[in-house]
């Protein structure tokens, strides 16, 4: 459970820190939407370090199926765009990847 949550904190923490960047280049929003956001990114890269693993490639690997169905979170909370089915089965593809790489038998 805790890893799942470093992993829920990681992938606000990118996605915000992207989105500030986003922003600012397709928003016209100010530059200094960038400050937070640069350390929104540093905060995903320290969180990642806390996951316990043998190799930060699995580490990164396994998150990448949190990312996916935190992005559509966003897309729905932040955004205010709904997800379809194909986003949300795509999603569940990727968190049963998920599961397969933190629980495997090692």
């Amino acid at each position: 459970m805790k890893t799942f949550a470093i992993y829920a904190a990681t992938a606000l923490a990118e996605i915000a820190g992207c989105f500030a960047f986003w922003a600012w280049l397709k928003l016209d929003k100010s530059v200094w939407w960038l400050v937070p956001g640069m350390a929104a990114l540093a905060l995903f890269a320290w969180l990642l370090t806390l996951i316990e693993s043998e190799g930060a490639g699995r580490v990164y690997a396994a998150y990448g199926g949190v990312y996916i169905a935190a992005s559509l979170l966003w897309l729905w909370v932040a955004e205010g765009k709904q997800p379809d089915h194909w986003d949300i089965s795509g999603a569940m593809v990727c968190l049963v990847g998920t599961v397969m790489i933190i629980a495997g038998p090692r």
